[in-house]
């Protein structure tokens, strides 16, 4: 675990970006005879300004620029990826889960047709929520230096095709999932769980299809694989047998089938990868290469184990490996494991009746670290779990807000995230209009805009 780690900017593209404009003046050497090569065009910079900055385009992105947008702010969301959508679209990762009492989050399910939603229709709906509210959305364009004065955040560099973006704004969310904008304004953070620092594993969530789905096999999670029969015993035990015997990875002890949205689909939450820091390219390399290895190996050991998967192929490979935890920030607030089992209530919430498992994947083997994920009660998340203890102008959203290992552990589900997206827009349009400080955003009034 890394407490109170800080780092002002980004490595490597933030430290380039810096200079306030990308390209290079220098002439390249040519041979003889063929014309002198001309420099590049130096790409300038441009400069946007917001009432509100939101860096990330996943569900709590989404949902924390369409809230800010609906008060009347001037709101720009940025997105590093072609869509957005987050895990849901980039990674696969369905269906949504978790829940809450969060009417936005409601009104989105029913938009999207449900939790088993589409994934190649999601990052529309999702563009034009914010669309439709009166922000502005950028895609292709990643955030990688913050513009701060002293440990106030006043907005971000980005880069993108065109060069250097200047994005200055009076509020700064940080829905990146990693906290990439916190992790660059010097905000403390932890990572990992305590005493070895090890992270939950990362996922390659893939669809199958040609699966016979009036005879095939349905299994959510490790729990059920012990209840659930095929020819050969329980779930769990033939996938343990084929764990033992290397007819699949050490790492999986698990395979996990879910209903899918199409026909004759599922999709299947299996492949494991430990070891991984997810906020390092040479870890995240190996852990895209691993995993879809590893879902070739799943697919042949369903259609030769499960029933109504015998002619079973791969349907949909997603863009990127899934990533459950990387910075978890330090806030006014921090959420630990006793207030989920407990249904802890705050007089501040900004979320309310969360709930899911306390779902911890192996760090270090497979299944789960706990033999089942604990359940919890319908739990609240204060105002101060998005706001960073000592980083002014910044609101956290999503996965990177403040709480433990086990907590987050819960919270980090897409449909929970959304809720926390939506509490952190209505704080930021609040801190827009009254001209505070997120920090001095007077409670009542966020909870009265998420009502």
């Amino acid at each position: 675990m890394k407490n109170g780690i800080t780092r002002r900017h980004f490595v490597g593209a933030g430290g380039v970006m810096a200079a306030g404009s990308l390209g290079w003046g220098a002439e390249a050497s040519t041979p003889t005879g063929l014309g002198q090569a001309k420099p590049f065009q130096r790409l300038k910079e441009t400069v946007f300004r917001a009432d509100v900055l939101v860096c990330g385009g996943g569900p709590s992105g989404m949902a924390a620029a369409t809230m800010a947008a609906r008060q009347g702010a001037k709101v720009l969301l940025v997105e590093r990826y072609g869509r957005m959508g987050g895990m849901g679209v980039q990674a696969g990762v369905s269906p949504l889960m978790g829940a809450s009492n969060s009417a936005f989050v409601r009104e989105v399910l029913q938009r999207l047709g449900g939790r088993a939603a589409q994934m190649e229709r999601m990052d529309l709906e999702y563009a034009d929520l914010v669309l439709e509210a009166g922000g502005k959305v950028l895609l292709h364009t990643w955030a990688t230096e913050t513009l701060q004065q002293g440990n106030r955040v006043s907005g971000v560099r980005a880069i993108c095709k065109q060069g250097s973006l200047r994005i200055e704004a009076g509020v700064t969310v940080d829905a990146t999932g990693d906290g990439d904008v916190a992790f660059a304004a010097g905000a403390a953070f932890e990572q990992g769980r305590p005493g070895d620092g090890l992270l939950q594993p990362a996922t390659i969530q893939y669809r199958i299809g040609g699966v016979n789905t009036a005879e095939g096999l349905l299994c959510g999670s490790e729990e059920a694989a012990m209840k659930v029969s095929v020819p050969e015993g329980t779930w769990h035990d033939v996938v343990r047998k084929g764990q033992q015997t290397g007819e699949l990875p050490e790492a999986i002890g698990v395979i996990r089938v879910y209903a899918s949205c199409y026909p004759n689909e599922r999709v299947i939450n299996a492949t494991q990868v430990n070891g991984i820091d997810g906020t390092k390219v040479e870890d995240l390399t190996r852990a895209e290469l691993a995993a879809r290895k590893q879902a070739f190996q799943v697919l042949e050991f369903l259609k030769k184990h499960a029933p109504g998967h015998e002619r079973a192929y791969l349907s949909a490979m997603p863009a990127v490996v899934g990533i459950r935890e990387t910075r978890r920030f330090l806030g006014v607030s921090y959420l630990v494991r006793e207030d989920l089992i407990k249904g802890r209530k705050w007089p501040e919430a900004v979320v309310r009746d969360a709930s899911f498992v306390i779902d911890i994947h192996n760090p270090s083997g497979s299944g789960q670290a706990e033999r089942f994920a604990a359940k919890v009660k319908p739990y609240d998340i204060p105002y101060g779990c998005l706001v960073p203890r000592e980083v002014d102008g910044l609101l956290l959203a999503g996965r990177c807000i403040s709480g433990s290992h086990e907590a987050h552990a819960s919270y980090r589900v897409q449909c929970i995230a959304m809720a926390v997206g939506a509490a952190a827009g209505a704080a930021a349009g609040v801190a827009a209009k009254t001209q505070c400080q997120p920090r001095e955003a007077p409670i009542e009034q966020i909870q009265k805009v998420l009502r």
